[in-house]
């Protein structure tokens, strides 16, 4: 497949589908939704000392934000609130103006630079990371 918006690794990561699923005892859950396109992001989150101890999501949405949910399945444990909101204005960036990806796996998503209206896409996981964190009282 020769399309930008879709390369291998991306598929892979979407397939991966790293965290994917529900805590049973989540202390926060964050959603986000993105009505464009119907794309949907459930994200339950355990947290330790203001950190995310274990993270689950469920992703009913593209393959562009199903690899970023993966994304921060497989990355995510260890990081407060505000890490996830720098990395939130860092893939923000890197989609808006090409800045080098702040996680080496969101190079993945390069193809996406000169679609914006797929930007959310991609954004709409971590927005339900910070989501779950506005939930949170010791956060």
């Amino acid at each position: 497949m020769s399309d930008p918006l879709y390369r291998k690794e991306l598929l892979r990561l979407a397939a991966d589908a790293h965290g994917a699923g529900r805590l049973t005892g989540p202390h926060v859950t964050g959603h986000a939704h993105n009505p464009a396109c119907g794309d949907k992001v459930t994200v339950d989150l355990e947290l330790a000392d203001g950190r995310v101890a274990q993270i689950a999501h469920l992703t009913k949405a593209c393959v562009l934000a199903q690899a970023s949910a993966s994304i921060l399945g497989r990355e995510l444990k260890g990081k407060t609130r505000f890490d996830v909101e720098q990395l939130r204005e860092s893939v923000a960036v890197m989609l808006a103006h090409g800045a080098a990806p702040p996680v080496a796996s969101y190079a993945v998503f390069d193809g996406t630079i000169d679609y914006p209206n797929r930007h959310r896409c991609v954004l709409l996981p971590i927005e339900a990371v910070l989501a779950a964190f506005a939930m949170a009282k010791d956060a």
